[in-house]
């Protein structure tokens, strides 16, 4: 879906206070639902990249900066996820040039370019089954509101611009689940972007480690330096990959804004492939935008890829690192 206006701070209307019946509707079925699974370990460390808004945090991003810190030291990561949008319920390792987005989802693809990835309904049998594999870490994309699998370590991913929106529940609001319950059960936040301390969630005491991140543009964006660009995303909040394309250095002519995890068609593609050539411009999306295209339209499209950067990575990789000494030990 894409996040509606009247879920943004301060955005007012009358729609966050029609939908608060179905938002506390939500957030007891929530509640209700945590409440009745059992927690379950496996053999290896567990570490959760979460977040408590629906739409873009930057989980994805972190778990992928997260990972590339646990292989340079020579150890073994696997990603964990749902695969959302996918049809496949796993336990499935993800096979790139094998497994398409309508099987295992768009993120699952991103995931395994870095590492191993496993797809999986059921979050403990995916967990076992990575374990089995060899995985001495796993580290799950999302499922920071799944109990049914035990979390060693689990890092509340929050964006610094987005804060916690309007802090009403879904529907009403983005929020999944009341922060104050959400930083009860983390270990620490992840704070992306730039933090001015005039944010919502900011006025809360969090007695959690804050680790400071940015998005930035991937090592091959010099590509796209100055160039005229026609742009499409159809992420949680597309504002962010085109606030990216500027910093890149692109002269940003048109957008196009989809709903999250949206699947293009001939007529969406055709549109917005006629306007970049009308406007003598590349036409340019994300990388989970881009495993979403046919294989066709592929070649008339340019990826921006963005990374996470954390401000101070030692403090974060020092406490994952003891982590798995701990349960080494």
């Amino acid at each position: 879906m894409k996040a509606p206006r009247f879920w943004a701070r301060n955005a007012g209307g009358v729609m966050p206070a029609l939908l608060s019946p179905l938002a506390l509707l939500y957030g007891g079925a929530s509640r209700l639902h945590r409440s009745l699974q059992w927690t379950q370990r496996v053999d290896v460390p567990v570490i959760c990249i979460g977040n408590v808004v629906a739409g873009g945090a930057g989980k994805t991003p972190v778990a992928i900066a997260i990972a590339r810190m646990f292989l340079a030291k020579g150890l073994r990561p696997h990603f964990l996820t749902r695969g959302y949008g996918g049809s496949l319920k796993g336990p499935v390792r993800v096979v790139l040039d094998v497994h398409k987005f309508a099987e295992v989802g768009d993120e699952a693809l991103i995931l395994a370019e870095t590492a191993p990835t496993w797809v999986a309904k059921d979050r403990v049998a995916g967990a076992a089954a990575a374990a089995k594999a060899g995985a001495d870490i796993i580290i799950m994309d999302d499922g920071f509101q799944n109990p049914s699998l035990h979390k060693d370590f689990s890092l509340l991913v929050l964006d610094a611009d987005y804060g916690i929106g309007n802090g009403r529940m879904l529907p009403a609001g983005p929020l999944r689940e009341p922060l104050e319950a959400a930083l009860a059960r983390t270990d620490a936040v992840v704070l992306v972007g730039k933090d001015d301390g005039s944010r919502e969630f900011n006025r809360l005491i969090i007695s959690k480690p804050v680790y400071k991140a940015m998005l930035v543009p991937g090592p091959k964006s010099e590509q796209l330096s100055g160039e005229r660009v026609v742009a499409f995303a159809g992420i949680g909040r597309p504002e962010k990959f085109f606030a990216s394309l500027k910093q890149a250095g692109c002269t940003l002519i048109q957008n196009f804004s989809y709903p999250d995890h949206h699947v293009y068609n001939a007529d969406e593609i055709m549109r917005m492939v006629e306007r970049a050539t009308a406007a003598d411009a590349a036409l340019v999306t994300t990388r989970k935008d881009y495993v979403r295209l046919p294989e066709e339209a592929r070649l008339m499209v340019a990826v921006l890829d963005v990374e996470m950067v954390f401000a101070a990575p030692e403090g974060l990789q020092a406490a994952l690192l003891a982590l798995m000494k701990a349960r080494a030990a």
